[in-house]
């Protein structure tokens, strides 16, 4: 097989793995994904944190009014360590996971009352009658042309 070949085996095999119906669905959900962020983000940095700030004013704690995100602990050699940063991250975790869990779980449970009413109209359905025999068909025609007589 020539290198020409080869190459062009190679973008067809691409050309039908990156167009498949899965890839496409899994870039929609990055990119809702990615705007979802966004949305924890901005919640994260526009609401919950000022309001820890304020309870941290509240307990009197070191830069209380200058926002959780700005704590620094300072070593003696001069490192700067921005814990304040780590906290806002780790909210951001914590909301998105939690966001996520209450989506699947609402889903997941959604899906099983689906199955479940399907189960259940499976089962009150009344079973049809059986379809009728050759035979059977047959002398009904019989009858039916002997009442037309």
């Amino acid at each position: 097989m020539s290198i020409k070949n080869k190459a062009a085996s190679l973008i067809e095999e691409f050309k039908a793995f990156a167009f498949k119906g899965n890839i496409v669905d899994m870039a929609i959900g990055i990119i809702i994904g990615a705007a979802f962020g966004k949305i924890v983000n901005s919640f994260v940095n526009d609401i919950v944190m000022p309001l820890v700030t304020a309870v941290i004013a509240k307990c009197g704690g070191q830069n209380a009014g200058e926002g959780i995100k700005t704590l620094v602990y300072t070593t003696s050699e001069g490192i700067a360590i921005p814990y304040g940063t780590f906290i806002g991250e780790v909210l951001n975790f914590l909301i998105v996971a939690f966001a996520v869990f209450l989506m699947m779980k609402k889903f997941l449970g959604f899906m099983q009352n689906m199955r479940k009413k399907k189960e259940a109209e499976a089962a009150a359905a009344p079973a049809a009658p059986p379809a009728p025999s050759a035979e059977e068909k047959l002398l009904t025609e019989i009858r039916d042309l002997l009442k037309n007589k």
